[in-house]
């Protein structure tokens, strides 16, 4: 029965993507999409770097590098022999830039580790020398990891402050724990050093109570907001407030029963300014989006939303907030064919809006892309800085209905290629041996595959549609 509502999925992300339209309205703005690239492994985290690329974080132990407009991948990291990426939760999980990246190139990663029976958490930087990353340097060590709730989200702040989230790790009661750095909002200096104005000048620890949060963005008016996943319902939005407590396992979402308002006057617990209390929708990364690109998501939030473990409504969800930025007045799904929502970024220039897919199971099936949604109407005043890497890769038509054609830049010529479908399998495989790659009508079945094919440049993939 699994397997076959999973092949309801694939097939209803079919009809809705590969055949249908690729704009979505927002108001009177129109987005357009594009696949930037396809066949990752998990992606955790996407950020904007300040060298104009998307870097990603993938679960099983990659930091990626992607060009914005080419699409082409470099894996710039391996510690895919170091991290205990398990069959759930744990992995390679949250990453963050220094704010002066030209002078200070420094990579911060969170990611889980083998320890005995157990599971253990650090994060490390790592220097950026143009090419890879190198040189690690352990920030905070052994902090309790599990196969669930290990939070990982992290955030550099404008007054040069490292945030980071940690989960519960499954033991709820270490959530209102002051000895335990678990279940927490903890926060550094961004030489892992603690801030004299914590509120323990001893301790990293910013606020507590959190369950699982697993999503972190600013205000330019410095308001911080994060995301938390609840048990079966309950899911929040909460705005971080210093010293506060957020309630968990003692409050779910608001407080509500007699228990609950008991527990909330007695300890100052700060109650979300959105919840989900119908069942579990799991919100990940999120956005604080303020470009004018689309105005209509102006001054709003946009919330990557896995759907639980069954999956149910994965989506974008942009959340209107008031005037001041306390409430959320509603909620508006978006990208809701595309899987489990794992994370968001928004490119500087142009406004356009980047996600990362989970596919559409539990922890993290086929496919997983970054997909990119953009307003072509709009006119950025400036543009990225990017280097001409000189390979492509163009796929005519597509959709496909009688065969078609790959064509390749020059770079590409001798090395191998790769057709996959949507669910993983590799369908055909080959080597490059001219700039054009001829599909027949025959060596595709109807449905939704990609073509990678990597140089000594780096990966490029396209999605190919055959209908």
């Amino acid at each position: 029965m699994k397997a076959f509502f999973s092949t309801l999925l694939l097939l209803s992300f079919y009809c809705t993507i590969s055949f249908s339209q690729t704009t979505v309205q927002v108001g009177t703005t129109t987005l357009t999409e594009r696949v930037v690239a396809t066949g990752l492994q998990i992606p955790w985290e996407i950020l904007w770097g300040p060298d104009d690329h998307i870097w990603v974080t993938e679960r099983h132990g990659y930091v990626k590098r992607i060009n914005p407009e080419s699409g082409n991948i470099t894996t710039i990291l391996n510690i895919s022999s170091t991290v205990q990426d398990g069959s759930g939760e744990p992995g390679l999980l949250g990453m963050a830039l220094h704010p002066d990246f030209e002078t200070t190139p420094l990579v911060y990663l969170v990611y889980t580790y083998p320890s005995s029976w157990s599971y253990k958490e650090r994060l490390v930087t790592y220097e950026w020398d143009g090419n890879q990353l190198v040189n690690p340097n352990i920030l905070l060590n052994e902090l309790p990891g599990a196969n669930i709730h290990n939070g990982s989200r992290l955030l550099v702040t404008p007054d040069d402050k490292l945030l980071m989230t940690t989960g519960d790790v499954g033991s709820s009661s270490v959530a209102q724990n002051m000895s335990s750095l678990n279940g927490k909002l903890l926060r550094f200096n961004l030489d892992g050093s603690i801030p004299s104005d914590n509120p323990n000048p001893s301790s990293y620890i910013w606020s507590f109570g959190h369950r699982n949060a697993q999503g972190l963005c600013i205000a330019p008016d410095g308001t911080l907001y994060s995301s938390e996943h609840g048990p079966n319902f309950g899911d929040e939005i909460n705005i971080i407030l210093k010293d506060r407590n957020y309630g968990w396992p003692n409050v779910i979402a608001d407080c509500n029963t007699t228990s609950e308002n008991n527990f909330c006057i007695a300890n100052n617990v700060v109650e979300p300014i959105w919840a989900w209390t119908d069942y579990c929708i799991a919100p990940n990364g999120m956005e604080y989006y303020s470009h004018e690109a689309i105005p209509e998501w102006q001054n709003s939030l946009l919330v990557a939303i896995l759907g639980g473990i069954g999956a149910k409504e994965p989506r974008v969800a942009h959340l209107e907030l008031n005037s001041d930025g306390t409430q959320v007045l509603s909620e508006t799904p978006y990208f809701e064919s595309y899987g489990r929502v794992r994370d968001i970024c928004v490119n500087p220039y142009t406004g356009a809006v980047y996600f990362a897919t989970n596919g559409f199971s539990y922890p993290g099936a086929t496919p997983n892309q970054i997909v990119e949604y953009s307003n072509l109407n709009y006119t950025p005043t400036s543009t990225a800085n990017l280097e001409v890497e000189n390979q492509y890769m163009k796929v005519s038509p597509n959709p496909m209905t009688a065969g078609g054609v790959v064509e390749f830049s020059e770079n590409f010529i001798g090395f191998g290629y790769s057709i996959i479908s949507y669910d993983g399998r590799i369908v055909k495989t080959g080597n490059i041996n001219n700039t054009l790659l001829r599909i027949k009508k025959d060596d595709l079945s109807e449905g939704a595959y990609y073509i990678k094919a990597t140089n000594k440049n780096g990966t490029i993939t396209q999605v190919i549609m055959v209908k």
